[in-house]
C-alpha cells in the first residue's frame, strides 16, 4: 500500500512538472508578431520594438502615441469586425465583416527560424460572399524578428508588389476604369457641362450643370456609406480608377470636377460635421481667369444660390436662390 501510494506521488509530481514546462514556454516569433499588432493589452507594440528603437522614442517624446497602438484590436472588434489569429497552421489572420460580407485573410507562407532570428513572411487574400477576389496586385510582407533579452522583436519589414503588366485582371482594372472616366464625360457633355474650348471659364449653365452632379453624387454618396455620411473630401467622389468602389474613390463624378477646378471657378466642400456628417457645404467662387462673375453655393438641401459680388462666404450668408 505505502509502495502504490510512493508511486501516484511520484507521477503526479512528474504531471505537476511537465505542466508547469508547458506553461513557461518560450513565445515564439510568430505569438511575438500576433502579440505586437492584435493584443488589447496595453504596451504590447512597444514591448516588441527593438530596444535602440525604445530609446530613441522615449528620448523624442514620440513613445506616448505609440502606446496607444495597443489599442488597434479593440477599435476593430468594436467596429464590428470579427478578427480570429492563429499560432499555427498556414493562416495567420481572418477578419470578417458581416455587414459587408467582406473577409480577408494573411496566409504565411514561409516561416525561417534560425537561432535568435526568424523571418516570417505573408501575403494577403480578400473574399466577398464567399468568393475570391482576384487582384494584379499581390503584396508580399516578410517580418524579419529577432531575439533580445529572451524577447522577439520586430527588426525589420520588407514589402514586395508584384505587378505582372501582361496579366489580364490587371488589364481589366485599366480599361474598366478609363471607361469609366468616359462615360463620366460623355454624361457631363449630354448636361451641357463641358467647357467650350473657345470659352475656357465656361457659362453658368455649366457651372450650375457640375453643381447638379455633385449635390446628386453626395445624396448617393451618403446613403451608400452611411457611417461616414456626406463627405467634404471631393476626390472621395471621384470616378477615376478601377475595382469596386469605395468610400476614398465612390465612382460617382469624373475626376476633371473632383480635381476642385473646373470653367474658371473653385469648388470646395466644407461644413461636414459629425460621424456620420449629416450636412455639408458646396461653394463654387470665380478665380482669376472668371473675374467678375458670381459665385455658387448650395448645401445638403440641393438649393443652388448666387452672389453677385463673386464671394463665397457671401453667398452662403445670404445668396439668391437661382431660378
Amino acid at each position: 500500500m505505502r509502495k502504490t501510494i510512493v508511486s501516484l506521488a511520484l507521477i503526479l509530481g512528474f504531471a505537476v512538472c511537465l505542466c508547469g514546462q508547458t506553461a513557461s514556454s518560450p513565445q515564439t516569433a510568430r505569438q511575438a508578431l500576433i502579440e505586437m499588432f492584435f493584443s488589447k493589452t496595453p504596451g504590447t507594440f512597444v514591448k516588441h520594438l527593438p530596444a535602440v528603437t525604445r530609446d530613441t522614442l522615449e528620448k523624442s517624446g514620440a513613445m506616448a502615441g505609440l502606446q496607444q497602438y495597443s489599442l488597434l484590436m479593440s477599435q476593430i472588434q468594436t467596429q464590428g469586425q470579427n478578427v480570429q489569429t492563429f499560432e499555427t497552421g498556414s493562416l495567420l489572420l481572418v477578419a470578417e465583416d458581416p455587414k459587408t460580407g467582406q473577409k480577408a485573410e494573411i496566409t504565411v507562407e514561409k516561416d525561417t527560424l534560425r537561432g535568435d532570428e526568424d523571418d516570417i513572411e505573408v501575403t494577403f487574400r480578400t473574399h466577398k460572399s464567399g468568393q475570391e477576389q482576384s487582384s494584379p496586385f499581390t503584396p508580399q510582407l516578410v517580418f524579419a524578428m529577432k531575439q533580445e533579452a529572451q524577447v522577439w522583436t520586430l527588426n525589420e519589414v520588407s514589402i514586395t508588389l508584384h505587378l505582372p503588366l501582361a496579366d489580364p485582371n490587371l488589364l481589366k482594372v485599366i480599361t474598366d476604369g478609363m471607361k469609366a472616366r468616359q462615360n463620366a464625360n460623355m454624361s457631363l457633355v449630354a448636361q451641357n457641362a463641358t467647357p467650350s474650348p473657345v470659352q475656357p471659364t465656361g457659362s453658368d449653365a455649366m457651372v450650375l450643370a457640375a453643381m447638379r452632379s455633385i449635390l446628386s453624387a453626395e445624396t448617393t454618396y451618403a446613403s451608400t456609406y452611411t457611417n461616414v455620411g456626406y463627405t467634404c473630401t471631393l476626390s472621395d467622389l471621384d470616378g477615376f480608377g478601377g475595382g469596386e468602389p469605395n468610400e476614398h474613390q465612390a465612382m460617382l463624378i469624373n475626376s476633371g470636377l473632383a480635381s476642385g477646378r473646373r470653367f474658371g471657378f473653385v469648388f470646395t466642400l466644407s461644413g461636414c460635421a459629425g460621424a456620420p456628417a449629416a450636412r455639408f457645404h458646396l461653394t463654387v467662387a470665380p478665380n482669376g481667369n472668371a473675374f467678375g462673375r458670381k459665385a455658387f453655393c448650395s448645401d445638403q438641401s440641393g438649393t443652388i444660390r448666387s452672389s453677385a459680388d463673386g464671394n463665397a462666404e457671401n453667398c452662403l450668408a445670404s445668396g439668391t436662390p437661382v431660378q
